[in-house]
């Protein structure tokens, strides 16, 4: 067919110290970059390989290789062959296989992070839903798509002697509970029953290659389950099973094993299967299923295979010396194509995925004409006070503008205990977070609450998976500016708040330029306060003093999987080692007539802006934010992008403050991205929404929302008194369009 090819290699044995005996039907995982873990198999003649656990290094190159016994205390998992061994950071999983005496359907998870090294049994609810006991089955970690964070096992063969076809999926809850999921079979075509098979992910989509079936020497098909869509893909045959298989890019390898024509003399040969090739990409799915309701089944423009690897190379964000992943901007974006109360449930029938390049193309608006709802103020209830907010906020698919009677739903007295709860929280926060992946980066939001919740609706939001969010499986980042300008800036800070203090461990928010009261007394939030809770925003006691309280207690920056370095302006002038941030003490009152280094460095953080383009270097005057000409509001330039990430070991900057027309911009050769998630910026720019969604592979992927008509009133405060007293500050061009005029 084309689609698979022979690849010429060349083995060399490697590696010294204290290698594993020979053995078969064993399991093996990579661990990082350059290491690997091998347990268990079976030595032949009915014996079973022990029970400890062989590491791999590389790290030191080829002629360093080293095998050591990785020291374990207490129970193991025992002596096993046809099991599988996964890494989902940071823990080893070993599930099922047969103990020579017993098939078995038990989970062990040994944590790399806490020493000394522990086997622990996994435990379930009795009432909990578990693939049965198996052997020479497979899995693979997801790292993106709806299964992201999952252990995925698939197939395998039963205690009765039986090809298996099931695939179920493993995940750890944010509270340390472990459970297991099967998946769901949508299409009309079923998976073929397979054992001693080969399975990998290749972005969300699991490949299941070569393996047997209950008819001896019968030849199957590879297929692929395509976990966002839930539906089974046939493709080529690999007449093969017991191969072993990895990938690089689109490119699967095929290594050894036995040809059914051979069953008896193993293979030494390695195919190659180009995916690209076989597998249906989104637009070609959407159009065999049928156009949707507010849906584009228009075919992706072609691109040969040197544009494509071009592309991705200005993609990525850096290269690091040192052979450690690095993080990179994926070349696709995906767009929300339409947005309704009655929205098909299928995923595909709502987004579209184009390449950057093609993204300005997509600048249409999609109509939305929702509903009013009338909320009254919530009595006190058994719950807690987060959930109080969340059950009334945290509302994607159903949350409407509600009439024009604009009171808040929540008493102040309720709103001012949540900021309490809320503050508490942020106290026991260091100034700089260090976070992980997979991990969801909003920018600016400015009180545009219904953009907020359409995020939610439509790339998932942070709710139980019950509900249809995936906070189980992903941290969330919020990068500031989350009042003033827009007209629900208590809608936005109250169900903030409430998040934080559901899930302070998942919930992330740092200060933006707007979490100050000298600002938001001026730009919408007291206005607000004083419009819809009919209060004097000058008490103290009021829930303008309160949550302004909360605001001077946000962290600053936060760091993800120590590569990457998020905060809501910049580096401005003044900030050179991230230790300069933990220096500062909070609570902190942001002081615009600068008088210390300390706040010149705090000015930098919130107000500080890449310069025009990657030509400016150096430290500019900010003349649009800085009117009057004081210089404690700078633009830096590419070239302190790139000293400041090397000197501070880092690769990427990403930050929030400025609007950007795409909802997210690229500076500094990709090693800054701007990200900003409120559309149409003050009813003036017609600008799309982003969301950053970095996932465990480093994988930086923009989900993009666009405006939307409304036939109510307007998200923004748009009177022209307004306007003209505080008029939004301009958005980031793109080159060649920096001319433009805005009004």
């Amino acid at each position: 067919s084309g689609l698979k090819f022979k690849v010429p290699f060349e083995f060399k044995f490697l590696g010294s110290g204290q290698a594993p005996c020979p053995r078969a039907a064993h399991s093996s995982t990579s661990v990082e970059t350059m290491q690997m873990v091998v347990y268990g198999g079976a030595t032949g003649g009915g014996g079973l390989a022990s029970d400890d656990l062989y590491l791999f290094d590389l790290r030191q190159g080829e002629d360093k290789a080293n095998w050591v016994v990785v020291p374990v205390v207490g129970q193991t998992p025992g002596r096993r062959y046809g099991h599988t061994l996964v890494y989902s950071k940071p823990n080893l999983l070993i599930f099922g296989g047969n103990q020579g005496n017993a098939l078995m359907n038990d989970v062990w998870c040994l944590s790399t992070e806490k020493m000394p090294f522990t086997w622990a049994k996994l435990e379930f609810s009795s009432t909990s839903n578990i693939p049965p006991a198996r052997v020479y089955h497979t899995a693979s970690f997801c790292s993106s798509g709806s299964a992201s964070g999952m252990m995925v096992i698939f197939g395998g063969r039963s205690g009765d002697q039986k090809a298996l076809n099931d695939t179920w999926g493993l995940r750890k809850h944010r509270d340390g509970r472990w459970d297991w999921v099967k998946a769901p079979y949508k299409g009309k075509m079923q998976p073929t029953n397979r054992y001693q098979h080969s399975a990998i992910f290749v972005s969300g989509s699991m490949l299941i290659v070569g393996g047997r079936t209950d008819d001896v020497g019968e030849s199957i098909p590879f297929e692929a389950y395509d976990t966002e869509n839930a539906d089974w893909q046939e493709l080529d045959s690999l007449p093969r099973f017991r191969t072993s298989i990895f990938s690089y890019e689109t490119m699967v390898y095929a290594f050894g094993g036995f040809e059914h024509s051979s069953p008896n003399i193993p293979n030494g040969t390695m195919v190659c299967i180009d995916l690209s090739k076989v597998l249906k990409k989104p637009d070609e799915k959407a159009k065999s299923q049928g156009d949707s309701k507010g849906g584009d089944s228009r075919k992706p423009e072609k691109k040969n295979n040197t544009e494509r690897g071009r592309k991705d190379s200005v993609a990525v964000a850096t290269t690091n010396n040192n052979g450690d992943r690095t993080f990179f901007l994926s070349h696709q974006v995906q767009v929300a194509m339409s947005y309704s109360q009655d929205m098909p449930s299928e995923f595909a029938k709502l987004i579209r995925t184009l390449s950057i390049e093609k993204l300005q193309e997509e600048g249409k608006k999609l109509g939305y004409n929702p509903k009013p709802v009338i909320l009254t103020a919530p009595a006190p209830s058994k719950d807690s006070l987060g959930n109080m907010f969340l059950n009334h906020l945290l509302r994607p698919k159903e949350w409407s503008m509600g009439p024009m009677d604009r009171r808040f739903i929540f008493k102040p007295e309720y709103i001012i205990e949540l900021a309490k709860e809320c503050q508490k929280v942020l106290e026991e926060r260091p100034i700089i977070l260090k976070l992980r992946a997979p991990i969801k980066i909003f920018g600016d939001i400015h009180g545009q609450f219904q953009d907020l919740m359409r995020f939610f609706d439509l790339w998932r939001g942070p709710m139980d998976s019950s509900h249809g969010g995936d906070i189980d499986s992903f941290d969330y980042l919020f990068l500031g500016d989350y009042v003033d300008r827009g007209n629900h800036s208590l809608e936005t800070i109250c169900l903030l708040m409430a998040l934080k203090v559901k899930y302070p461990d998942t919930i992330h928010m740092i200060r933006g330029n707007h979490e100050d009261k000298w600002i938001n007394n001026a730009f919408g939030f007291a206005e607000e306060c004083m419009e819809r809770l009919a209060e004097d925003v000058d008490d103290p006691g009021s829930v303008f003093q309160q949550v302004n309280n909360v605001f001077e207690w946000l962290p600053l920056s936060a760091v993800i999987e120590d590569k990457i370095i998020c905060l809501h302006g910049g580096i401005g002038s003044s900030l050179i080692s991230m230790e300069d941030i933990n220096k500062l003490q909070r609570p902190l009152e942001v002081i615009h007539e600068v008088t210390t280094i300390e706040q010149q460095m705090l000015v930098d953080i919130l107000w500080s802006d890449p310069t025009d383009t990657d030509e400016e270097l150096g430290i500019q005057i900010n003349a649009i934010r800085d009117p009057n000409g004081t210089g404690n509001i700078v633009r830096f330039g590419p070239d302190r992008v790139e000293q400041f990430l090397k000197y501070n070991k880092l690769d990427m900057i990403v930050r929030a403050h400025e609007c950007v027309m795409d909802g997210f911009e690229r500076f500094a050769k990709g090693q800054l991205i701007t990200v900003f998630s409120a559309t149409d910026y003050c009813g003036r720019h017609k600008n799309a929404g982003a969301v950053l969604v970095i996932q465990k592979n480093f994988n930086i992927t923009p989900k993009l929302i666009f405006p939307i008509e409304l036939n109510t009133q307007s998200n923004w405060i748009d009177n022209e008194e307004t306007m003209k007293k505080r008029p939004p500050t301009p958005p980031r061009w793109k080159s060649g369009n920096q001319n433009n005029s805005y009004s």
